[in-house]
């Protein structure tokens, strides 16, 4: 980093945060990315007095964080067309009160990572659309995948093409990160849409790519074969693993239906609600006195239609009482109706001690599926946490509180002898499937990194050998034995296709996107105040990590400290607090607070951030 690297005549590649291209004529440049800006400075050495343009590959701001430094310089900026607004108005996705149809989110979690602040825009490309300077022509094609605008440049130079490829593919067949393509809850859309741009460049036949990050790929015609083959192998363990084309066809047959409509009895005391195309989301336990435990409690139909449904329950089954709902795992949509339980029967709230803060202050977090993204209240208060290992005696029946994370890192298993079988709830983990895994989807966003997620679910079901499950969204397994077994398979050879496409050696640096983490996510303060933070850094490597972190915070205000550096142990995690103080003139609105981050000094760039809300 930080000297002159020649690549051809009149052409230079810098490289800071991301690569940075330059084609000069004479004393005139044009940049293709630009980084942190310090390219600036280094102009001079090789000639260049003016820099004409800058074309940005895509939004990401370690491409662009420098961008400030163009003010007042003459330099004029050109950006897909697709991402005009990611650079002009970025905090627009940053939302303080995500809900599940932001754009660029999913479900509330947003996977683009836009500038700290606006960067003006001269220009913004159509598709199919070129660029000439100084006799160079540029043809200018989308290339979505690793972001959803992103754009590649193709220059001929001579018989042959060169490509500006930004973050298509890294040098080895590799991609720059996992999250950043990760576009939807599992159904493969980033992916689907990265391959197709691969083949569009390939058509090309380009002597060589000038990529955003790493060396320049000298030798992409043997290289793409390779990567396309990578993504497609990856493709076909990352999709879920039930039939979508006939997927009634892993529906469960030992469910009756009960005396309650829609009401369907799995074993004298065990119901869950919902069929074929009906799908509230909880099972309920139903002892021999009348009381009653459900689990989760969302998905559900109006509060007038759950009051005639228990109305039917009492007259026909018996039921007396609901004494509380335990909650398996984090996501809204298995919570947000509970107050209603709570107000109409005096229901209790009950979950695993490592979850409970994700309902009573999702706004801590970055992760999907928060209550207030289902429509629901910002937070829900929960009346018992349960350890990890802990027993709960009921009405006879003991149940078993264990950690399960898979989906998500938050979840919980709870198990027990009932009906003479051992019968285990799962929430989202596995879904009933005939012939494969039958896992949910793999979202990086849900803290969802294999080693803490599906691997350790997959050893840990195998393990209990349970006789049912009882898995989220009314799926019910029976002798699910085989189902777990594919299952264990499978966790382990999604970790190795992830391995096999990460550009770093630990492929969960390249997965996970809160290996630097801000806590709180999100913050409010009024002009004049503070807000305190703690800032972790996660060491995944078994031998010890430096680390130093400059906070960028808005214009005015104040970070201390400014830098945030250390040792991380082994497999370990650092922790430092941050205190930001906000100037008494600062105007209400979101702001965002960012990390730039080297790591065993290698700089990476501004990849995380922290939200402010300012108050009036």
């Amino acid at each position: 980093m930080g000297d002159w690297v020649p690549l051809a005549q009149n052409r230079w590649l810098w490289r800071d945060t991301c690569n940075v291209y330059v084609l000069q004529e004479g004393e005139s440049a044009l940049l293709i990315d630009l980084g942190d800006g310090s390219v600036l400075d280094a102009l001079p050495r090789i000639g260049v007095r003016q820099v004409e343009w800058v074309l940005f590959t895509h939004h990401h701001r370690e491409q662009c964080q420098g961008a400030a430094r163009l003010r007042g310089t003459g330099a004029r900026v050109a950006v897909p067309g697709a991402e005009r607004a990611f650079f002009e108005d970025p905090l627009c996705f940053r939302r303080m009160r995500p809900r599940l149809d932001d754009p660029y989110s999913c479900y509330g979690s947003s996977y683009l990572r836009p500038p700290r602040t606006p960067v003006a825009v001269d220009h913004a490309f159509a598709p199919a659309d070129s660029f000439a300077w100084r006799g160079l022509e540029l043809w200018v094609v989308p290339t979505p995948g690793n972001s959803p605008g992103h754009t590649a440049y193709l220059l001929r130079h001579g018989e042959e093409w060169v490509a500006f490829s930004g973050d298509l593919m890294l040098d080895g067949a590799r991609m720059h990160t996992w999250y950043d393509t990760e576009w939807d809850y599992g159904y493969a859309a980033g992916l689907k849409a990265l391959y197709e741009s691969v083949v569009t460049v390939e058509r090309f036949s380009p002597a060589c790519l000038y990529p955003a990050h790493g060396p320049v790929v000298t030798d992409p015609a043997r290289q793409f074969p390779l990567y396309r083959e990578k993504l497609r192998h990856f493709t076909g363990r990352y999709l879920r693993g039930w039939d979508m084309q006939f997927p009634s066809d892993d529906a469960e047959t030992i469910s009756r239906p009960s005396a309650v409509p829609h009401l369907w009895q799995l074993s004298p005391h065990l119901y869950r609600y919902g069929n074929t195309g009906f799908g509230p989301n909880f099972t309920l336990i139903l002892a021999d006195s009348g009381r009653a435990l459900l689990v989760d409690f969302g998905c559900v139909p109006d509060d007038a239609w759950w009051d005639r449904t228990f109305a039917l329950m009492r007259e026909r089954l018996g039921l007396k009482s609901i004494d509380a709902v335990i909650i398996t795992h984090m996501h809204g949509d298995h919570i947000v109706q509970c107050p209603y339980l709570r107000q109409r029967f005096g229901t209790q709230i009950w979950t695993l001690d490592r979850i409970t803060e994700l309902f009573e202050h999702p706004e801590r977090f970055d992760y999907t599926c928060p209550i207030s993204a289902y429509g629901g209240p910002e937070r829900i208060p929960i009346d018992r946490s349960f350890r990890a290992g802990e027993t709960l005696e009921w009405e006879g029946i003991s149940f078993t509180f264990d950690w399960l994370p898979g989906q998500t890192e938050f979840g919980l298993c709870l198990h027990a002898e009932i009906d003479g079988r051992r019968v285990a709830w799962t929430g989202d983990n596995v879904y009933a499937s005939s012939s494969d895994s039958g896992h949910d989807a793999v979202m990086a966003r849900n803290s969802g990194i294999l080693e803490e997620g599906y691997l350790y679910c997959a050893e840990y079901l195998c393990r209990l050998q349970p006789d049912l499950i009882l898995a989220g969204h009314s799926s019910v397994i029976p002798n699910p034995a085989a189902q777990l077994e594919r299952f264990r398979r499978w966790s382990y050879e999604i970790r190795d296709a992830f391995q096999a496409l990460s550009s770093d050696p630990d492929y969960r640096y390249w997965f996970d996107p809160f290996w630097v983490r801000a806590y709180p996510y999100r913050s409010w303060v009024v002009p004049g105040g503070r807000c305190e933070l703690t800032v972790s850094v996660r060491n995944f490597y078994d031998r010890p990590q430096s680390h130093r972190l400059m906070v960028r915070a808005p214009e005015g205000w104040g970070a201390d400290p400014a830098v945030l550096e250390g040792t991380t142990p082994a497999e370990g995690r650092t922790e430092h607090r941050l205190s930001l103080a906000v100037p008494p003139t600062a105007a209400p609105g979101v702001a965002m607070v960012t990390f730039d981050v080297q790591r065993d000094g290698v700089r990476e760039g501004e990849l995380f951030d922290a939200l402010v809300q300012v108050e009036a």
